[in-house]
């Protein structure tokens, strides 16, 4: 009698055992789905932010969009490595002064980080873009309102730019950036006479 009850209790045990081992290799295998799921997303993002990218896939249009921002919030700070990651090498630079091109990047450079010495304070607000893509290449147009302290004094200035953009390596460049300065309306003076004309303060491109 002990025999049989030794017996039965054994195989109930062995089958809750069973019961259970079945049940956790099902719950490994719906859940290792997810879990490899989770895994590849964050690889994704890891990647993305690597590249120093954002995360959803953006149109040619809106890359160009994103890469103006990255610039000029670059050109802003000073971050001469962000800033190269917009321009190409060989890239010409037609300034709002009346003086001849700046042709390549390490000239563009130069002339940059003499200008950047003696601005603080800098803001630069972007309006009204407009940008097109033609296969690999593409241009934008934009206005834009700059403010900053230079040489100790207060200046300012508006005008409009010009890139044209080329796709290279997957990745978006300016080859040419042109950029224009409008000229202030001179504010009369109490007498009713103009005062004298102001030159406009330079403005890196």
């Amino acid at each position: 009698m002990k025999n049989g009850l030794s017996s039965s209790f054994r195989g109930e045990t062995l089958r809750n055992a069973m019961r259970l081992l079945i049940a956790l290799t099902l719950l490994l295998t719906s859940v290792s789905p997810a879990v490899a799921q989770q895994k590849e997303k964050k690889k994704k993002k890891d990647a993305a932010a690597d590249t120093g990218g954002p995360i959803i896939p953006l149109t040619d249009e809106q890359q160009i969009d994103y890469m103006i921002s990255e610039m000029l919030g670059a050109w802003q700070l000073g971050d001469i490595e962000r800033l190269h990651r917009a321009y190409a090498d060989d890239v010409v630079v037609v300034s709002g002064i009346y003086a001849p091109p700046v042709i390549g990047w390490n000239n563009y450079l130069a002339s940059y980080q003499l200008q950047k010495a003696r601005m603080q304070q800098v803001r630069m607000d972007r309006i009204n873009t407009f940008i097109k893509v033609a296969g690999t290449f593409g241009w934008a147009c934009y206005e834009w309102d700059f403010a900053a302290t230079v040489d100790g004094q207060p200046s300012a200035a508006r005008g409009q730019t010009t890139l044209v953009l080329e796709k290279r390596n997957n990745h978006w460049v300016i080859v040419h950036n042109h950029t224009s300065l409008v000229p202030s309306a001179p504010l009369a003076s109490p007498s009713g006479t103009q005062p004298a004309a102001q030159p406009p303060p330079s403005k890196p491109s």
